[in-house]
C-alpha cells in the first residue's frame, strides 16, 4: 500500500475503534440519568441498584474511551499537517470548544457523580448525572461540527492560502450538521438501550434471581431502542437532502449495509419488540435473539462513519483540500506502518478490555458494587 492508503487506513481503524466507545457513552449516559432521577423522585432499593450497576458500565467504557480519544488528536499532527496549516484556525475551534468547555466539564460532573454517593444532596447528585450527560452531547456536537466543516466548509473563507473563521454560527449551523447531530445521538440511545436489553436477556436466560430487576431493565431498553432506531433512520434519511451529489455512490458497501440493516432493525423494533413488551422477559426463546443482536447497532454505526468519510474522497474538506494534499509531507510507508500496527494494537487491546469488564459486570450481576458503595476509610497508626 502506497504511503496515502496507509495513513487513510490508520485513521480509519483508530477513528472506527474510538466511536465504539462514543457510541455506547452516548447510549448509556441519559439511561443512567433517568434510572437515578426515577430512584429520586420514587426511592426503592430496586431502582438505586439499578443506577449504580449500568452506571458502573457506564463509568468503565467512559474511561478506556478517554485513552481512545487521545490517540486520535496525535494523528492531527503526525499524519495530517496539511489539514492543520490550511484549516486550522477554522477545524480546530470546534475542537477547542469540546475539549475545553465540554470533555472537561464532563469529567468533573462525573468525578462529582461517582464519588458523591451518600456524600452530596440528593438532587445535587442528581443534577450531576444530568450535566455530564448534557456536556456528553455538547461533546459530539462540537465533534460533528468540526467534522461538517469537513463536508461542508461553511462558515470560513481562503485568505493567504490558508482558511479563516469569519462566521462560527455558519460553523454551528452548517447543513451538514443539522441532520447528521441527532442522527448520532439517536444512533448513540439505540446502542446503549440494545446493551441493556441484550445484558438483561442474558441474566434471564441463565434464570437469575434478580428477575424484577433485569425485566425492568430489559423493558427500559426495548422503549428507548425503539426511540432511537426511529431518530437514527428518520435523521438518517433527512440528511440525503443535503449530500453533495455523488457523495453516496462513492460509499458503495457500507452505505447499502447501514441502509437496509436500518430499515430492518426498525421493523423489528417497531413492530415486534415493542408490541411485545410485556411478555419478553418471560420468553425464555427471544433472549438468545436480543443477545445476539446486542452488538448490531456497534457494527451499523462504524458502516455509518464509513459512509460519510469514503464519500468525501478524494476531498479531505470537500472542494477545497485534497486527501493528499492534507497529507504530512516526507511520511513514508514503513513510518505509517509502524505507527498504524501501534496505535492499532493499543486501541484493539484497550476495546477487548473494555468488553472483558463489562461482560465481568454483566455476568457478575448487580451485587457487589463498587460504584456508589461508601465505605469507612482504613484507620492509619
Amino acid at each position: 500500500m502506497e504511503a496515502l492508503e496507509l495513513a487513510r487506513l490508520q485513521f480509519a481503524v483508530t477513528g472506527g475503534l474510538h466511536f465504539l466507545f462514543v457510541v455506547l457513552t452516548l447510549g448509556l449516559a441519559p439511561l443512567v440519568a433517568i434510572m437515578h432521577t426515577r430512584q429520586a423522585l420514587a426511592g426503592g432499593p430496586l431502582r438505586e441498584r439499578m443506577t449504580r450497576f449500568w452506571g458502573q458500565i457506564y463509568v468503565v467504557n467512559y474511561a478506556l474511551g478517554i485513552v481512545t480519544g487521545l490517540v486520535m488528536e496525535f494523528q492531527f499532527g503526525l499524519s495530517w499537517s496539511g489539514l492543520s496549516h490550511y484549516a486550522g484556525d477554522v477545524f480546530g475551534a470546534p475542537l477547542a470548544m469540546e475539549t475545553l468547555v465540554a470533555f472537561f466539564l464532563e469529567s468533573t460532573f462525573l468525578g462529582l457523580w461517582i464519588f458523591g454517593w451518600g456524600r452530596l444532596p440528593k438532587w445535587a447528585h442528581v443534577a450531576c448525572i444530568w450535566l455530564v450527560t448534557l456536556t456528553a452531547y455538547a461533546s459530539a456536537f462540537f465533534i460533528m461540527a468540526a467534522n461538517s466543516f469537513l463536508q461542508n466548509p461553511a462558515g470560513a473563507v481562503e485568505s493567504g492560502g490558508r482558511l479563516r473563521l469569519v462566521d462560527f454560527g455558519a460553523l454551528l449551523t452548517n447543513k451538514a450538521l443539522v441532520f447528521s447531530f441527532p442522527h448520532v445521538i439517536g444512533a448513540g440511545l439505540f446502542t446503549g438501550a440494545m446493551v441493556l436489553a441484550g445484558a438483561s436477556a442474558y441474566q434471564l436466560r441463565r434464570r437469575t434471581s434478580e428477575v424484577e430487576f433485569f425485566s425492568r431493565s430489559l423493558r427500559t431498553g426495548v422503549v428507548v431502542a425503539a426511540i432511537g432506531i426511529f431518530l437514527t433512520v428518520g435523521f438518517g434519511y433527512a440528511q440525503f437532502s443535503g449530500v453533495q451529489e455523488g457523495k453516496l455512490s462513492q460509499a458503495g458497501l457500507p452505505f447499502a449495509v447501514m441502509v437496509e440493516s436500518g430499515n430492518l432493525l426498525m421493523l423489528l423494533v417497531l413492530f415486534v419488540m415493542l408490541p411485545m413488551i410485556r411478555v419478553l422477559p418471560r420468553w425464555r426463546w427471544t433472549h438468545p435473539v436480543l443477545m445476539v443482536l446486542t452488538p448490531v447497532p456497534f457494527v451499523l454505526a462504524i458502516m455509518g462513519w464509513l459512509v460519510r468519510e469514503m464519500g468525501r474522497q478524494p476531498w479531505m474538506i470537500w472542494g477545497k483540500l485534497t486527501v493528499a494534499d492534507a497529507m504530512t509531507p516526507g511520511l513514508t510507508t514503513s513510518m505509517i506502518t509502524g505507527s498504524l500496527v501501534g496505535f492499532a494494537a493499543v486501541l484493539g487491546l484497550l476495546a477487548v478490555v473494555d468488553y472483558v469488564l463489562i461482560a465481568r459486570v454483566v455476568r457478575r450481576g448487580p451485587r457487589d458494587l463498587d460504584l456508589g458503595s461508601v465505605r469507612e476509610p482504613a484507620l492509619t497508626y
